[in-house]
């Protein structure tokens, strides 16, 4: 009989529309059963949005520290086992400490925490208490932009020499945020988002993406860092200088005021003998440039015979046929379900099952905002990103 992994949720309220993306992930591939939640820090919307998913009413919980000690007082048969904390960034650290403590593996919306000094203490439980974590950097889901690490991995493209990654936004060309708009409300409020703007929503995504792909760590960082609309706190836009642990240099680029511009975040990586470029407006597309031979276009698809086992395993739909952003969600739902129930067998997990981003990707990512944003106040442009507290 197959064995689903008992879901509960920290936030992701009717208002929230991340908090959907996270269930339909886990829907996708019926790996998890949502039973229980605190979806709203306010216990009245919170009962509602578990009544409308159909919860058991006891199970709907006023706040996240009753939903941790009711849920382990249940017989292990019927308690949670894994927790999704899907709440604005200065609620991410302490249900995610205290969930682990009790027992609970996590997956949570990026970024890790509200800041850097969080992100170590989250780390340290982590490794005390053996949990699995799951941060849900989006991108590194689809399939080919596992085949281009692959693809790199494997030094076809010769030593990699210049990276360009690229995530433009238009959504906050105005100040929406004085329009009574939550997510961008909170978005741009330091006391919730934490010290990075544009660089804690997107820039993250963007600079997890360039590690990922190409499995280099970023060494030094010169930022700068930009508030383009009248008024506002925290960063909108900004161009990052990269410098890489082979040599390799970079430009990253996060900006939402990027008027007409949604979320095609791209990368391209050049190497001694040619490049890999992809976005996401045409995600089933990788597109490789040699310099000896004529361009390659690769295509997604789970008959294509051509791709690496790791992005075989991450596609879902036929040849032709779209992956898309909640597909690449699904994924990293997916791998981690794999990975907790082989954790729950005592078996090792397949390399495919692991395959999802977990703390230290939260903690480089918490290090690459800070270290952007003193590099963009500082007169000192080259700073040293730090990942040892």
């Amino acid at each position: 009989m197959h064995k689903k992994l008992k879901l509960g949720m920290i936030g992701g309220g009717k208002s929230a529309f991340v908090g959907a993306i996270h269930r339909i992930a886990a829907r996708m591939d019926n790996e998890y059963e949502l039973v229980c939640g605190v979806f709203n820090r306010k216990p009245k919307y919170s009962s509602l949005t578990g009544k409308e998913l159909g919860l058991d009413q006891t199970r709907i919980y006023g706040s996240y520290q009753e939903l941790f000690e009711k849920e382990k007082q249940l017989p292990e048969a019927e308690r949670m086992e894994v927790v999704a904390i899907v709440t604005p960034n200065h609620v991410h650290a302490e249900p995610a400490i205290l969930a682990m403590q009790n027992g609970f593996h996590v997956i949570m919306d990026k970024p890790i925490s509200l800041d850097l000094a969080e992100a170590f203490q989250i780390r340290k439980v982590a490794e005390l208490t053996e949990s699995l974590f799951c941060l849900t950097h989006t991108y590194t889901g689809y399939p080919l932009v596992k085949e281009a690490r692959d693809i790199i991995k494997t030094g076809k493209l010769g030593a990699i020499r210049k990276i360009y990654v690229e995530y433009p936004q238009g959504w906050l060309s105005t100040p929406l945020e004085l329009t009574g708009n939550k997510q961008a409300r909170w978005r741009s409020d330091p006391k919730r988002s934490g010290k990075g703007g544009a660089l804690g929503d997107i820039g993250t995504h963007a600079f997890n993406l360039a590690e990922f792909v190409t499995g280099l760590a970023v060494t030094h960082i010169c930022a700068d860092v930009n508030k383009v609309v009248n008024g506002r706190v925290l960063d909108d836009d900004a161009s990052v200088l990269l410098k890489f642990s082979n040599g390799a240099s970079g430009l990253l680029s996060s900006t939402q005021v990027a008027a007409g511009e949604e979320n095609n975040i791209s990368i391209r990586v050049y190497g001694e003998n040619g490049g890999i470029c992809w976005q996401q407006n045409d995600a089933n597309s990788l597109i490789l440039k040699w310099k000896d031979r004529p361009t390659e276009i690769l295509r997604a698809g789970n008959n294509m015979s051509y791709l690496s086992p790791n992005t075989l395993h991450n596609c879902r739909t036929p040849a032709g046929h779209p992956e898309g952003y909640l597909e690449a969600f699904a994924n990293h739902y997916r791998n981690f379900a794999l990975a907790v129930k082989a954790r729950q067998r005592g078996i090792k997990p397949h390399f495919e099952w692991t395959d999802y981003p977990g703390i230290e990707d939260g903690v480089r990512g918490m290090a690459f905002i800070e270290t952007a944003v003193r590099s963009g106040k500082s007169k000192e442009k080259w700073l040293k990103l730090r990942v040892d507290n």
